[in-house]
């Protein structure tokens, strides 16, 4: 019998995006799914679009939280309702191609691994490709994780039957970074699906377009989830610059545009 694959998509404001990233999801050829999507008080018509996919297919469920909380808060609401053994992510604007999930179950069974991801190329916001592919490392190991967030976190999905439910934490940036983390620290090291199964939607107004936007996130991550002293925080913080400067630049690969 296959096993459930819970897909948790938060959602805010994505009327523009939102049908086309649940298409995607329907185009599976790995057809054994539930889509949870929980959406944190838009005010645009993402809702009645996703109502409209619902009324056609019931792997497809909606819910609402009571305020506006962020990405974390709607992950962890979905991932408590999830059934599915697996868990896999992805953002209400981003693609899956549509052997994604068959790929990355294959790779569960046959490596006898509890955790899979792979690299994915980054479009624009009208879904043009930047021809752009963002790889990582084949082997991951913790500490390369621990100063450069390589798991993409449209392509992460893990076995509950191993790690359970992880929780997620309801700081407004970086928690899917904070996942992985936690996946890394209990296996040790994992082994990308080294080819691109995803497309990351590149936003004008994404926080991650700016890597100095994301110190002080990352400082908290430091903080909080690693509960490390100011000092040795911020000696963390200049490794992960270095990171983002020096290292991952060598795992993102100009792709020949398509003719």
């Amino acid at each position: 019998m296959e096993a459930l694959v819970s897909i948790i998509t938060p959602t805010y404001n994505s009327e523009k995006f939102i049908a086309e990233t649940i298409r995607s999801v329907q185009s599976q050829s790995y057809s054994y799914w539930e889509m949870i999507i929980v959406d944190d008080c838009s005010s645009d018509q993402t809702e009645s679009i996703v109502r409209n996919y619902m009324n056609d297919d019931s792997r497809i469920s909606f819910h609402q939280l009571q305020k506006n909380s962020g990405a974390g808060v709607a992950r962890n609401q979905a991932v408590d309702l999830a059934k599915g053994r697996f868990i896999a992510f992805l953002d209400s604007d981003d693609l899956w191609k549509p052997e994604k999930l068959q790929k990355q179950i294959d790779f569960l069974s046959s490596s006898n691994s509890p955790f899979s991801f792979s690299f994915y190329e980054c479009v624009d916001e009208e879904g043009v490709s930047m021809n752009l592919r963002v790889e990582a490392p084949i082997k991951l190991h913790y500490w390369q994780l621990f100063f450069c967030n390589f798991v993409g976190n449209l392509t992460g999905m893990y076995d509950t039957h191993f790690f359970g439910k992880i929780p997620i934490s309801s700081i407004r940036k970086r928690q899917d970074w904070m996942v992985w983390l936690t996946v890394l620290k209990k296996i040790r090291s994992a082994q990308v699906i080294p080819e691109s199964l995803a497309f990351y939607r590149v936003r004008k107004d994404s926080i991650s377009s700016s890597k100095l936007k994301l110190i002080q996130h990352n400082f908290r991550v430091y903080r909080l989830f690693h509960r490390l002293n100011v000092f040795v925080s911020l000696c963390c913080l200049a490794g992960f610059l270095f990171a983002q400067l020096v290292i991952k630049p060598r795992y993102i690969k100009k792709l020949k545009p398509s003719t």
